[in-house]
C-alpha cells in the first residue's frame, strides 16, 4: 500500500464526522475574545494576580481586537484562538511569580546555544530534532514549551505523568481526531522538540500567532516594533526551565533552538545571543510556499467558514519574501566561525555530515556515543513515517511556480538553493 497522500478538497473540504461534531458543539458556545475575559481566566486558574510589566497589554488588545473582528472564523476556530492566549496569560503570571521569589534566576547564563534558523518547511524541524538525540544539549519538547511551569500546587500524577505531559497529550490526540493528516505535514506530540518561540508567548511576541491566523494587523505591529525586548523574556524563560534543572549558574546547560522567525531578527538573535552558534537552512522558496499553505488550508476547514487559497497564498508569499530579504540583508552579521549555510538538498542527502559540520562551528566534538544516538533517532523517525503527502501548487492553488519564483530571484543568486518545483 502507499503511504503516499493527496489531498484533493483543500478548496471545498469533505469534513468527517468528529469535525461536523466539534463544528457543532462549538456553535452553542458564547466565545468572549476580550482582553479581560482572557485575564480574569488565567488568574482564576492560577491564583495569582501580578502580570508583571503591563505593555503586554497592548499586544494581547490588538489580537483580541482582530480576531475578534473576523468574522470569517467558525466557534471553533475562536475558541482555539482564545484557548491560547489564555494560555500564555496563564504561563505569565507563572513566569511573573517564580522570578518575584527567585531573582536569582535572573544570573544564570545561557551560554554557547546553538541556534538553527531557516524557513519554515525547510528542513528546520528535522535537523533541531536530530541535534536534540545528543544527550548533551538541552532542548524543548512540545509539552514544555506550552506549559513551562506547573500549576500551583500541581504534582505528579499518580502514573508519574506530569500533567502539563498528560495535558499536552490529551490535546494532541483531539487535533489528530480532527485533522488526521496534519502528523503528516508536521507532528506535533508532547515529545517533538518544539521552537522556543512559544516561550515568547507569554509576552504576547512572535510571528507565531500568525500561524494560528492570518493577522495582517499583527504583522504590522511586529514589523514596526524593536524585538529585542521579547528575544530577551524568551532568554528569561530559559533561564527559568534551566533553574527547574538543578542548573542554578547555567554552567552544564548548553540548549538547542530553532526558529523560522530568527531569519528575520538576525541582528536581534545576536545581539541576545552573542556566543550562539547560527544553522540557517536554505531551501527552494517556492517549495516551502507550496507545503504551508497547503497544510495552513487543510487547517481552515474547521478554523475557518471558507477555506481561503488566494489568501493565503498571498500573505505567506510576502510574509516568506520578507523573511528572505531580511535573511539575504543580515546574513553578514553572524560570525563566520560560529555560523553555517545548510542547503536543503546537501542536508537530505547527508544528515549526520551536515550535523557534524555544524558540531565543528559550535566547537561540540562527535563521540562515539553522539553518534550512536544520532543515529538510534534517525532510524525510530524515518522519513514519512506518517505517510508522506503531495503537494500541488498549480492543481491546488492555480499558481505557477515559475511565476511565483520570479519573486525570489534575490535569494537564488545569493544562495546555493536548488529549484525543487518545477
Amino acid at each position: 500500500m502507499s503511504d503516499e497522500i493527496r489531498i484533493t478538497d483543500l478548496a471545498r473540504p469533505e469534513l468527517n464526522a468528529a469535525q461536523r461534531g466539534a463544528l457543532a458543539y462549538a456553535e452553542t458556545l458564547q466565545i468572549e475574545l476580550t482582553r479581560h475575559s482572557i485575564l480574569q481566566e488565567a488568574r482564576r486558574a492560577t491564583g495569582l494576580e501580578d502580570f508583571g510589566p503591563s505593555d503586554f497589554l497592548t499586544r494581547l488588545e490588538l489580537l483580541c481586537e482582530e480576531w475578534g473582528s473576523d468574522d470569517g472564523l467558525t466557534n471553533l476556530g475562536r475558541l482555539s484562538l482564545r484557548n491560547k492566549l489564555v494560555q500564555h496569560a496563564r504561563s505569565r503570571l507563572l513566569i511573573q511569580d517564580v522570578l518575584s521569589r527567585h531573582p536569582e534566576i535572573h544570573a544564570i547564563e545561557i551560554k554557547a546555544p546553538i541556534i538553527v534558523a531557516g524557513l519554515p518547511r525547510s528542513g528546520t524541524t528535522h535537523l533541531l530534532n536530530l541535534m536534540a538525540a545528543d544527550s548533551r544539549l538541552r532542548a524543548l519538547p512540545l509539552w514544555e514549551a506550552y506549559e513551562p511551569l506547573p500549576r500551583p500546587g500541581e504534582q505528579l500524577l499518580a502514573t508519574g505523568v506530569d500533567p502539563r505531559y498528560q495535558r499536552c497529550a490529551d490535546q494532541w490526540r483531539m487535533m489528530q481526531s480532527l485533522s488526521p493528516l496534519l502528523a503528516a505535514m508536521h507532528p506535533m506530540n508532547p515529545d517533538h522538540i518544539h521552537e522556543e518561540l512559544e516561550l515568547m508567548g507569554p509576552d504576547f511576541a512572535s510571528y507565531n500567532y500568525e500561524w494560528l491566523c492570518v493577522s495582517p494587523r499583527w504583522r504590522d505591529q511586529y514589523y514596526a516594533c524593536d524585538q529585542t525586548p521579547h528575544y530577551q523574556y524568551m532568554k528569561t524563560v530559559l533561564k527559568i526551565l534551566t533553574w527547574q534543572d538543578g542548573d542554578r549558574t547555567g554552567a552544564t546547560t548548553r540548549w538547542v533552538l530553532k526558529c523560522p522567525q530568527h531569519l528575520e531578527q538576525l541582528s536581534v538573535l545576536r545581539r541576545v545571543f552573542p556566543d550562539a552558534t547560527v544553522a540557517i537552512t536554505h531551501r527552494d522558496p517556492v517549495s516551502v510556499i507550496q507545503s504551508a499553505v497547503t497544510m495552513l488550508a487543510y487547517g481552515q476547514r474547521i478554523n475557518r467558514q471558507r477555506v481561503d487559497p488566494d489568501g493565503l497564498i498571498n500573505y505567506w508569499t510576502d510574509r516568506i519574501q520578507h523573511l528572505l530579504q531580511a535573511c539575504v540583508r543580515d546574513r553578514a552579521l553572524l560570525p563566520a566561525d560560529r555560523s553555517i549555510d545548510v542547503p536543503f538538498h546537501d542536508f537530505m542527502a547527508d544528515d549526520l555530515g551536515m550535523v557534524e559540520k555544524i558540531y565543528a562551528r559550535a566547537n561540540l566534538p562527535v563521540t562515539a556515543l553522539v553518534r550512536q544516538q544520532l543515529q538510534a533517532y534517525l532510524d525510530a523517525h524515518p522519513r514519512g513515517k506518517e505517510g508522506r503527502v503531495i503537494y500541488n501548487l498549480r492543481d491546488d492553488f492555480g499558481v505557477a511556480p515559475a511565476q511565483l519564483r520570479a519573486r525570489f530571484a534575490f535569494y537564488f543568486e545569493r544562495f546555493p538553493v536548488q529549484v525543487e518545483v518545477p
